[in-house]
């Protein structure tokens, strides 16, 4: 067990440890990786979107394991990227204070050890979770003291396969476009990373003024003295109900189509090691199991933001009550449902994302060739799921496979390190528990293709290595024996 007295205070001090610890395990690594150019560029070996946790992370992988020519690009402002200061709206953290998320392995590197220096001990102990705010601020120190090239304001508009078998990406900076030739690509985009928010079709039956999805940038000082509906009832559905009760509604209605809320996380009551690790390794009608199972159980919202809701007594849940329909009645909008009908001044839906690459239009051009479950895979029976029919079928390290094999070669150079992921290797790419080792996979899988790819060029380094390790002068051949050769001959 560690002596917590050995912890540094301050993050300087921290900061020094790390660096300590970084030098003791010999990392980064060496860059190993030979240049190349193409065009008249200089070629990126790996280009990371997006500037979140799952893409600092990726990059830190890679600088490690020496892969230095790599940058990672984020439309957003920087200390904005991600949904911890944007989007999100709930007070504090979902997942447990404890977990190494993207550490890597290395203590002085985890949110615990940032938190005690910036707050000391008794404020960890004190702590249940971790504010969002500090957890952006933690991602932000994370990037800075493990120098990640990230760049920001930086749009990729489209990704194209190149003939020479690399990418080409089409960026956008202040109004300039710009060109990067990668030779690997990772989609660390979240969990709309392979479409968008999910909203269903009756929407439509009303004005895009009066209703919201919950990832959007709502104006909840707005909604001040207005009659607010909710549609679903997880996590982000509560924490934007308990956002809009604080900024003032006069009364929240929410619409939930169970009987009852949701109480059990269950993959939480699996979480292990073996599921990390093993998941990837179960046969194809297991995963799916797995997963249609959890998923029709769903995830519970945490206790806090419940009671964050229901604390207001202006607050209302309507429990087996999916909307049957929707009308714009003056300035507000009536909602029905088989209990009944409520009018509300605006609208949110917490329905979640969805899967649809027609919405991403800088993968157009591999959209057509990127293989989903349901292109190889028969849905069980008695097991249909839309969201898993779509998602997509990865190899080893997160890469895309081709629908039709020979149609596409530069897909495999395209690696989807994002929620969509989970079908095919868990739950690795889109949480806090299990980001360093998913980060881990991605950078093995993508340096042993660098490796591979350059075979010839590191061949011809290992035969010009010229390096002598003896000089001939470290132990001379026995004279007599010398003689006696010399005799014989």
């Amino acid at each position: 067990m560690s002596d917590l007295s050995t912890f540094p205070d301050g993050l300087d001090a921290l900061e020094a440890r790390l660096r300590q610890d970084l030098s003791w395990l010999e990392l980064p690594a060496k860059s190993w990786v030979p240049p190349c150019e193409a065009d008249g560029l200089r070629v990126i070996d790996v280009v990371i979107i997006g500037g979140g946790m799952a893409g600092l992370v990726a990059s830190g992988m890679l600088k490690r394991m020496g892969v230095a020519s790599h940058v990672v690009l984020d439309k957003a402002p920087e200390g904005q990227e991600g949904p911890w200061v944007t989007f999100a709206r709930m007070r504090t953290l979902r997942s447990p204070k404890q977990l190494t998320g993207p550490a890597m392995g290395l203590p002085a590197l985890t949110f615990r050890a940032y938190y005690e220096a910036r707050f000391g001990r008794e404020a960890w102990v004190a702590l249940d979770r971790a504010p969002r705010e500090t957890w952006m601020e933690y991602l932000v120190w994370y990037r800075k003291v493990l120098e990640l090239p990230v760049r920001n304001g930086v749009s990729v508009d489209a990704v194209l396969p190149r003939k020479d078998g690399m990418l080409d990406l089409v960026c956008s900076e202040d109004g300039k476009r710009e060109k990067i030739i990668a030779r690997h690509v990772v989609l660390a985009t979240g969990r709309d990373g392979l479409g968008g928010p999910f909203v269903p079709d009756i929407a439509d039956k009303i004005d895009r003024r009066f209703w919201a999805h919950t990832a959007d940038d709502i104006n909840f000082a707005a909604l001040n003295g207005k009659r607010v509906g909710v549609v679903g009832a997880g996590a982000s559905a509560m924490d934007n109900a308990a956002t809009a009760l604080e900024a003032g509604a006069t009364r929240l209605d929410m619409f939930v189509r169970r009987k009852e809320l949701p109480r059990i996380n269950k993959f939480t009551g699996i979480g292990s090691q073996g599921v990390v690790h093993g998941f990837a390794g179960l046969p194809d009608e297991w995963k799916w199991r797995f997963l249609n199972y959890a998923m029709g159980q769903q995830t519970p919202p945490p206790r806090p933001s419940v009671l964050r809701v229901s604390a207001f007594q202006q607050a209302h849940l309507h429990l087996e009550s999916p909307i049957t329909d929707l009308k714009q009645e003056g300035g507000h909008v009536l909602v029905t449902t088989p209990r009944g009908s409520y009018s509300v001044d605006f609208l949110t839906f917490g329905t979640g994302f969805k899967i649809d690459l027609s919405n991403r239009p800088e993968l157009a051009a591999f959209e057509p060739h990127i293989r989903l479950w349901r292109d190889r895979f028969p849905t069980p029976a008695g097991m249909p799921n839309a969201e898993l029919e779509g998602s997509p079928d990865l190899g080893e390290a997160f890469e895309f496979l081709e629908r039709e094999p020979g149609s596409c070669p530069a897909l495999t150079k395209i690696h989807c390190f994002n929620f969509p992921a989970t079908l095919s290797h868990g739950k690795l790419t889109g949480d806090i528990p299990a980001i360093s080792e998913g980060a881990d996979r991605l950078a093995r899988g993508i340096v042993r293709a660098l490796f591979v790819a350059d075979r010839e060029k590191h061949f011809e380094s290992l035969q010009a290595f010229d390096t002598q390790e003896l000089l001939g002068d470290e132990w001379a051949e026995d004279e007599e024996l010398s003689e006696l050769s010399s005799e014989r001959t």
